[in-house]
């Protein structure tokens, strides 16, 4: 089979790049497949000959805007080149409203997965709405990540929606380290709310909190930290640092899929994490980590677990079984049903 993919990709970091990328990776030893992605970028030498870039403004909301268009024109120009069975594009919106023109000229079968964002904030604009919705509904299929998201794509509009979570990148088995750290891994941008976490770390100052990960907040926190609050900025090396780590805590305000969590859990790395959006479906209350909705129940699950060592020994583990299930080849797996469905 021919595939597309179009979206964020290495080396754009962030969630729907590493998903792209592991996923692109496994349909790779099956598939030929090529992506579209925003330039310009330096393509890593490997898949030079299979990534393809847009150039677009490096200007927020212009950039997205005009990779709609021009994408469209330019999945159509592939097409022609390579012949392809079907286009997957990833994030509801700008990129897969760029799928959904090139439909109109193509005639390929469309699919688009929706990552978190793209369903919960994305809609709340006209324009937004707009790009979501018409994707949406122009798609032959949409994958969601979470059950959460499953529900929001029905509710703008698309018919033909499965359920396919994240898979868990495979660390390498850490040496027996020492874990002494409580941890946040995330962008610092609002609605991570990593200002709750740096409010946290003042009712254990014998414990150091770890902040990994850099956003425009960034400042403004390291400005107000206690002492016992390092800030390590972007890291490639999470396993590393998870592996040291006592605690996960997760206090987005929403999340499409919080893989973090399992990638913690993947280390036997217990999470706490808000009772909202699709963190419920991977924190078992009491199994692989604890959620909590106010401030105060956040600060008694995580001295519930730092004072009970055991516990959060025997979470963990439950957690390693539980991120076992999340495997990249399923993934792609589950995926390549979709396909088989709309190509034959």
């Amino acid at each position: 089979m021919r595939i597309l993919m179009v979206g964020h990709y290495p080396p754009h970091g962030g969630g729907v790049a590493r998903h792209l990328d592991n996923l692109v990776r496994e349909l790779r030893k099956r598939h030929e497949v090529r992506v579209l992605t925003y330039g310009p970028v330096k393509v890593r030498e490997f898949e030079r000959e299979f990534v393809h870039q847009l150039r677009v403004p490096p200007v927020y909301g212009l950039r997205g805007s005009t990779f709609a268009f021009a994408g469209a024109r330019k999945v159509a120009q592939l097409h022609r080149e390579f012949d392809f069975d079907v286009v997957h594009c990833h994030f509801a919106g700008t990129t897969s409203f760029s799928g959904a023109l090139a439909k109109e000229k193509t005639g390929l079968p469309l699919v688009v997965t929706a990552h978190g964002s793209d369903l919960e904030n994305t809609p709340k604009s006209p324009l937004g709405r707009f790009y979501v919705t018409k994707s949406l509904r122009k798609a032959d299929a949409v994958i969601a990540v979470s059950h959460h998201l499953a529900r929001l794509a029905r509710a703008l509009g698309a018919k033909n929606v499965r359920v396919i979570p994240n898979g868990v990148p495979e660390f390498d088995e850490p040496e027996m380290e020492k874990r002494e750290y409580v941890t946040f891994i995330g962008a610092l941008r609002d609605y991570k709310s990593p200002e709750t976490f740096v409010e946290l770390a003042r009712f254990f100052s014998h414990t150091e909190f770890l902040v990994v990960g850099d956003g425009p907040l960034r400042k403004k926190l390291e400005a107000e930290a206690p002492p016992n609050v390092r800030f390590l900025g972007y890291r490639t090396d999470v396993g590393g640092i998870l592996s040291k780590s006592l605690l996960l805590i997760l206090p987005s305000k929403r999340e499409g899929f919080g893989l973090v969590v399992l990638e913690a859990n993947s280390l036997g790395v217990p999470a706490v994490g808000r009772r909202v959006s699709a963190i419920p479906e991977l924190i078992r209350d009491g199994k692989n980590g604890l959620t909590f909705t106010s401030f105060d129940e956040l600060v008694e699950a995580v001295r519930a677990l730092l004072e009970s060592p055991k516990t959060a020994r025997k979470m963990g583990s439950t957690g390693k079984r539980v991120a076992g299930k999340y495997s990249w080849e399923k993934v792609a797996e589950e995926v390549e049903r979709v396909y088989s469905s709309l190509v034959g």
